[in-house]
């Protein structure tokens, strides 16, 4: 971790960047006014929404590990699931970059092998974008049908529902019936990569294209052993659905607090859709969801502009800096910087 740490001081400094190009254009005094006039009790509702949020998908991911048998305490997966969010909101493209670290902290907490806990954390990412498809479908029809025509933000909003519904578990079925070629390919590329990257660092030896073979086909076993246990699919699922819940009421509650209350149907629509922000190359997607939260809020409600932003700006304090500080804290109690490589 100690080498990418420039990487993310400049990804932090891009997002900061981002944000305050978002908080000049809508206009810095009227933000900060309506900051200033937040209710400090909703204020309260809300980091106690992020909490219930968190709780919930942490114990999504005790689901998972007792279905790999590696079972962990609730309080523990909890913990290991804060953790892993602060690794996916400190690295760039989010999820996607912040799961070989979040695999790491799980094979670490709950003592098993690291493709265990990167199966783990990898089937609990997948199984959250079935819910935010439903809330997002049902969301986008309410709101369409109550527009007077579709705006190029709604359209965007449609074309990102669409993504969710169909391109990424379409990808997902394409990946798992082509796993044997995904293979080969990842072992044709890692490991002249690896060996490459031994010559440059002291005192490693890299897997072998045997290990990372034997190492992958573990990953692909613990997918299907989790795929094939419907108790644990509906429970991983609903825990999921309840945690979206808790992030739509995050948002309501923060528009709430600033005195722009919008109907439930905007919020389920526009928190799976600025999820989808976080695959860009900044810190957990920070900067680039709270714009696309804002755009689709003006454009969708009579909210202004400042207000929507106000709010957002409360919404990502309990979504992404609450957990980011809590989840540092635990993966440095956890040991990450310990962690850091899996054994072969």
């Amino acid at each position: 971790m100690d080498g990418n740490r420039m990487a993310t001081v400049v990804g932090f400094a891009a997002a900061l960047a981002v944000l305050a190009g978002l908080v000049w254009l809508v206009g810095i005094s009227e933000t900060v006014d309506a900051l200033a006039t937040a209710d400090p009790w909703a204020l309260l509702a809300v980091a106690g929404i992020a909490m219930f949020w968190l709780v919930s998908w942490g114990l999504a991911l005790r689901t998972v590990l007792q279905a790999l048998g590696a079972p962990v305490a609730p309080h523990t997966a909890v913990l290991v699931f804060v953790a892993a969010v602060f690794s996916n909101n400190v690295t760039p493209f989010g999820q996607a970059g912040g799961e070989p670290v979040s695999a790491l902290l799980i094979s670490t907490a709950a003592d098993t092998e690291y493709e265990t806990g990167l199966a783990a954390i990898a089937t609990v990412d997948t199984v959250h974008f079935l819910p935010s498809v439903g809330y997002a479908i049902i969301g986008f029809t309410f709101v369409a049908a109550g527009a007077v025509q579709l705006t190029r933000n709604l359209a965007f909003a449609a074309g990102a529902v669409a993504a969710l519904a169909v391109g990424i578990p379409t990808a997902a079925v394409l990946g798992w019936r082509h796993r044997d070629r995904v293979q080969a390919l990842v072992i044709r590329g890692v490991a002249p990569t690896l060996a490459a990257l031994s010559n440059v660092v002291p005192r490693w030896s890299p897997p072998s294209a045997a290990n990372i073979e034997a190492r992958i086909e573990g990953f692909f076993s613990a997918i299907e052993r989790i795929a094939t246990d419907r108790r644990t699919v509906l429970q991983t699922f609903g825990l999921s659905a309840v945690g979206w819940v808790c992030l739509s009421a995050s948002l309501w509650t923060s528009l709430y607090a600033v005195g722009a209350p919008v109907p439930v149907e905007v919020v389920l629509l526009v928190v799976p859709v600025g999820s989808i922000a976080s695959v860009v190359p900044l810190p957990g997607g920070s900067g680039a969801i709270e714009t696309v939260l804002v755009t689709l809020l003006v454009s969708t409600t009579p909210v202004s502009a400042a207000l929507a932003t106000s709010g957002v700006l409360i919404h990502r304090v309990g979504s992404y800096l609450l957990p980011t500080v809590l989840g540092g804290g635990v993966a440095a109690a956890l040991g990450v910087d310990r962690a850091a490589a899996p054994e072969e």
